[in-house]
């Protein structure tokens, strides 16, 4: 199966190579995982692909949905499930358990990591988008921060005058979904289920990530 598998932020280290370098690192714990289901393109669902689930979660915090998906693979209900497309039909049967192994059988160098970003509640144009804001010399009065004006941007969007779409504004930021790709996968923990990954990924400590071999770099 395409190397893959669900995990959770553990924090920031340092890893320092034999010629004394150091490099920024981020410690992900990486399952194991349970295979909670199973799709193939010549069955109904018409597409290949399994479903995984990591780390347990109390059954009175799940809904009975969840608790009754689980229990088709013998399993328990879990705290975070993703489904992970794939080319070539699955080779893991629903109940069987991915660990952090599959990535060193694969010798794999260079992963994909995807998460959710930390969330910045509703911001102004500048820490949104990286504005510079208004001069600040002599004549600027309490419009330091103002993006500029936005009418010339009403126009071509029908009669209405509304503002363009996309444009830059405040507006909520953060909390949304972001892939880093091409992170050089530095080192396996067998033993502790840990990835070791240069520089940062997406999302706070202890929030869930996917970890994929990347799709554009072997």
């Amino acid at each position: 199966m395409y190397p893959a598998i669900l995990g959770r932020k553990v924090g920031m280290t340092q890893v320092f190579a034999a010629s004394g370098e150091r490099t920024s690192a981020t410690l992900v714990e990486a399952g194991p995982c349970v295979v909670l289901q199973v799709k193939r393109a010549d069955g109904d669902d018409g597409y290949n692909a399994v479903q995984l689930g990591f780390r347990d979660v109390k059954p009175h915090r799940a809904t009975l949905p969840a608790i009754g998906h689980a229990r088709k693979a013998q399993a328990t209900p879990k705290a975070y499930v993703k489904e992970i497309r794939l080319a070539e039909p699955p080779e893991k049967n629903i109940g069987e358990t991915i660990t952090v192994e599959s990535f060193t059988a694969a010798q794999v160098k260079w992963v994909d990591v995807i998460g959710t970003t930390k969330g910045r509640g509703t911001q102004g144009a500048m820490k949104r988008w990286g504005f510079g804001g208004m001069p600040a010399s002599h004549g600027t009065e309490r419009k330091h921060r103002s993006p500029g004006s936005i009418s010339s941007r009403g126009q071509n969007r029908g009669t209405s005058g509304a503002i363009k779409k996309g444009k830059r504004m405040g507006g909520h930021m953060g909390d949304v979904r972001r892939t880093a790709p091409c992170l050089a996968l530095l080192g396996v923990d067998l033993e502790h289920n840990l990835l070791v990954i240069q520089g940062s990924i997406p999302g706070p400590t202890g929030g869930y990530v996917l970890v994929r071999k990347s799709k554009t770099r072997a």
